[in-house]
């Protein structure tokens, strides 16, 4: 690991934002899925007496124990208006130090910017929360309607211990609630050298499936055809390499005829893919929204280098378009093949919802205030939120995490990526976005 140091200047303290989250960092919250994980109780805990020095009365819940949520409803000023989740997630991505060139759980700051674990994915917005809440609080005022304010285990696994637990066991947690908002939106883009934001208004589905190849166990030397590590490789090439088409959705098709507009070009003379690289680091989102993607990420096979295995295993990461789980599933087994069983570990819903009505025209109205002029798009994710658990409940959800960016950072990049970062300005700035938002609408 490179060495590092942290060129804080005590001299100039750092935006409450950036103290909490740089704290939320140094808790870690690893997890790793299929049920190991360093857990969230430490996390939450801090969380929630934060809260509590809000005047705020947070509630703990286990799902199993170190598995950790938080939940707090903050009343607002208009108690008849349809409650608003804020919520964000206190688990995070493995890290491997080796790899970083600052460790992952010490809250750098460095260049101007907070380095770790979660700096982006998604600590950074539980520390706007947390700071939003505390700027509208602290001032003797209360939010414009009730908030449900969350802070979810177990989202990097699927949220089964989290959200997906809170809204089938403890649903009258959100009675009242009809929208939501969460991480990886409300974030700049640079598109043609103009700012621009994307709000997101919807997410593919999520199907995490294993392969399982069987084959004859043997010497190493040996010739054996019926090799399980041969058959998976083959079944995993397959999957890796199919060329999924596009298809745009109302979401995708809106952002592309706005993405030309600003650049100036014709949408039918210039392709999606093309449009979609017009966005710079963007696209890295982007262009995965506009197709099915199933991306192979865990080999396991053998235990030594002169025995032939029975068994090899493969993890897929399939992110369909809402609506085509079942297709897609279909054309994986025709790809792999009888020989190749499929088991599907994990299953949930994509989302999408019209970029318009009161809460979009809010996020809009905020985003102006401190940004003027900067267009606003729609965008559907290529991953998944919470939201996917809310929405169980009728909860609309949109990804709004505001932060106002260089055009260098490549900021989809820094999701599960080395060296994950996030300018210390940016996080002032969302702080301001959230509270102006949640003191409004």
């Amino acid at each position: 690991m490179a060495s590092w140091a942290d060129d804080t200047d005590p001299a100039t303290p750092l935006d409450l934002t950036a103290e909490l989250a740089r704290d939320l960092i140094r808790f870690d919250t690893t997890n790793y899925g299929e049920g190991r994980s360093n857990g969230e109780t430490d996390a939450a805990e801090y969380v929630a007496e934060h809260l509590r020095g809000l005047g705020l009365a947070p509630e703990l819940f286990d799902s199993e124990p170190g598995r950790t949520s938080v939940v707090v409803r903050v009343p607002g000023r208009n108690r008849d208006a349809g409650a608003l989740v804020v919520h964000g997630h206190l688990d995070v991505v493995p890290a491997d130090p080796e790899t970083w060139s600052v460790d992952p759980f010490a809250g750098v700051i460095k260049d101007g910017l907070l380095w770790g674990r979660g700096a982006v994915d998604m600590k950074n917005m539980d520390a706007m929360i947390l700071a939003a809440l505390g700027d509208i609080l602290g001032a003797g005022e209360a939010p414009a309607r009730d908030l449900i304010v969350a802070f979810f285990a177990d989202e990097e696994a699927g949220g089964v211990l989290g959200s997906h637990y809170l809204v089938d066991t403890r649903p009258e947690l959100f009675a009242g609630a009809t929208e939501a908002i969460s991480e990886v939106g409300g974030y700049s883009i640079t598109l043609g050298g103009q700012r621009a934001y994307l709000l997101q208004t919807g997410e593919k589905a999520l199907i995490w499936i294993k392969l399982v190849a069987r084959g004859d166990a043997a010497h190493g030397s040996r010739l054996i055809r019926n090799n399980a590590v041969t058959k998976l490789a083959t079944a995993v090439a397959a999957i890796g390499r199919r060329e999924w088409p596009i298809r745009l959705t109302d979401t995708t098709t809106q952002l592309l005829a706005e993405i030309a507009r600003i650049l100036d070009v014709d949408p039918q003379r210039v392709g999606p893919d093309e449009l979609a690289l017009a966005t710079g680091t963007a696209s890295g989102f982007i262009q995965a929204s506009l197709r099915t993607t199933t991306n192979p990420t865990l080999l396991k096979a053998g235990y030594k280098h002169n025995v032939i295995p029975d068994l090899a295993e493969a993890l897929i990461d399939i992110r369909t378009l809402p609506g085509e789980e079942d297709a897609v599933l279909a054309e994986v087994a025709s790809l792999v093949g009888p020989d190749i069983e499929i088991v599907v570990m994990h299953r949930d819903i994509g989302l999408e919802t019209d970029f318009g009505g009161p809460l979009v025209d809010a996020v809009v109205g905020s985003l102006h205030r401190h940004d003027p002029g900067a267009p606003v798009l729609p965008y559907l994710l290529s991953a998944g939120t919470d939201n996917k658990a809310l929405s169980k409940l009728g909860i609309r959800g949109y990804g709004f995490a505001p932060l106002r960016l260089p055009a260098e950072l490549d900021f989809p990049g820094m999701f599960h990526g080395v060296d994950e970062r996030v300018p210390l300005d940016a996080l002032v700035f969302g702080r301001r976005v959230l509270t102006d938002l949640l003191s409004t609408y």
